[in-house]
């Protein structure tokens, strides 16, 4: 590996470990409704296998976000289930490359990524990410 690279993997990875919680929560939820929105485009370009593999990035941090619940807090229950939920429909949408099932999935996903950020905004949490940091960090494609 180049050293550059070397330098630049050692400042990614440290700036991932030093977000909050609620800082990559919300890159999370940023990164999939950016792939989801990149496989949709995909879709309608008839460019299956980018449509695949963006599909299954937004597949890999609903799964993420599922590992992640404390589970002894009782809305992670639900939590779960909903997580559950667009998994399922997001598998069904990479089989059907369905935009319908995309839109569906994404509506969830915005809803609980609008819900949290709120939420860490009442709370007095640290500054939100935006998409530029966010992309530095190569979570949102």
């Amino acid at each position: 590996m180049h050293m550059n690279a070397q330098v630049y993997d050692q400042y990614r990875k440290t700036s991932v470990e030093t977000l909050s919680p609620a800082k990559l929560l919300l890159m999370l939820y940023d990164g999939a409704l950016n792939f989801l929105s990149n496989a949709k485009k995909a879709i309608e370009e008839k460019d299956i296998p980018r449509a695949h593999s963006q599909i299954v990035r937004a597949q890999d941090i609903v799964v993420e976000l599922m590992a992640t619940l404390n589970m002894d807090i009782p809305l992670s229950n639900q939590l779960y289930a909903l997580y559950d939920y667009i998994h399922r429909r997001l598998v069904e949408a990479n089989i059907k490359k369905d935009p319908a099932i995309i839109d569906e999935a994404s509506h969830f996903l915005r809803e609980l990524r609008d819900a949290f950020a709120q939420a860490a905004r009442e709370a007095g949490r640290s500054r939100i990410p935006n998409n530029t940091e966010a992309k530095k960090l190569n979570i949102m494609g």
